[in-house]
């Protein structure tokens, strides 16, 4: 397992890589943090000198910070380089063959003031692999599941996999919530037919299945999120009607702001 961790070293990006390597696995994982340098001078000479300073000064907290976790038994690397943050994050972890990005929220105004900063959307627009959003007041020791919120597409089989893996793989417990908006007797096909996918797939398999009825998409996980905590969210970013009202930061999903669930995007 490949994870990066985009490392601003302010509290919440030293939280979530915390979240990185409790999550990792130790006999087989490698984490790579990446520190990117966005700064925009008016004359090429300040510029120069600007970012050789603080390309040295992130160095030295780099190696600091990867000391400080030795102990951990997790390998450690970093990367930093200068640019646009989401987007040589993103670069960075096809280069590496990235399995996992986990990152904080804004380190500046963190969770409070919208449910994920700009940088973080855009990362989980460019990145090639799941990107795991860590907030602020979440605490990993209380992670108990892994929630997979499906709308039982197409597209969807592939993530389907890639989470009971990974859910095996971390020791957590496994549920699926499917939203519904409309009652009937196709819906009521589609859970059955999940259900039968899942038992002769994966024979064996514990899994929950969770329906929740609501007359939106964002309405019915904001209610879920009320009820339902210790877990780690995992959204589809094809998922377009719910993903858009997160970011456009939609008033029925506004307890959301303040929720300490992580929220895995998959892409």
């Amino acid at each position: 397992m490949k994870i990066i961790v985009p490392i601003d070293f302010s509290e919440n990006s030293i939280k979530a890589l915390e979240f990185a390597i409790f999550m990792a696995d130790k006999r087989n994982a490698k984490i790579t943090l990446v520190h990117v340098v966005e700064v925009i001078y008016d004359f090429a000479s300040q510029a120069a000198i600007a970012l050789d300073s603080m390309f040295k000064d992130g160095e030295n907290l780099l190696k600091k910070t990867i000391k400080k976790y030795e102990a951990s038994g997790v390998e450690m690397d970093y990367k930093i380089t200068d640019g646009v943050a989401s987007i040589s994050t993103a670069r960075i972890a096809d280069e590496i063959g990235a399995t996992l990005i986990v990152m904080s929220t804004q380190g500046a105004s963190g969770i409070k003031k919208a449910l994920i900063g700009t940088t973080t959307v855009n990362l989980i627009r460019e990145a090639n692999c799941p990107v795991l959003v860590v907030p602020a007041q979440a605490n990993v020791s209380e992670i108990k599941k892994i929630t997979l919120a499906l709308e039982f597409a197409n597209h969807e089989e592939k993530f389907i996999d890639w989470v009971i893996y990974m859910s095996e793989k971390w020791g957590l417990g496994l549920e699926i919530l499917h939203i519904q908006t409309n009652q009937g007797f196709r819906e009521e096909l589609a859970i059955l037919g999940m259900e039968g996918y899942l038992h002769k797939k994966y024979p064996g398999l514990k899994v929950r299945i969770h329906t929740f009825y609501a007359s939106s998409a964002s309405e019915g996980l904001n209610l879920f999120m009320q009820e339902h905590d210790n877990m780690i969210l995992v959204m589809c970013h094809e998922h377009k009607n719910l993903w858009d009202q997160i970011i456009q930061k939609s008033q029925s999903i506004q307890m959301a702001y303040h929720t300490h669930i992580p929220l895995l995007i998959m892409s």
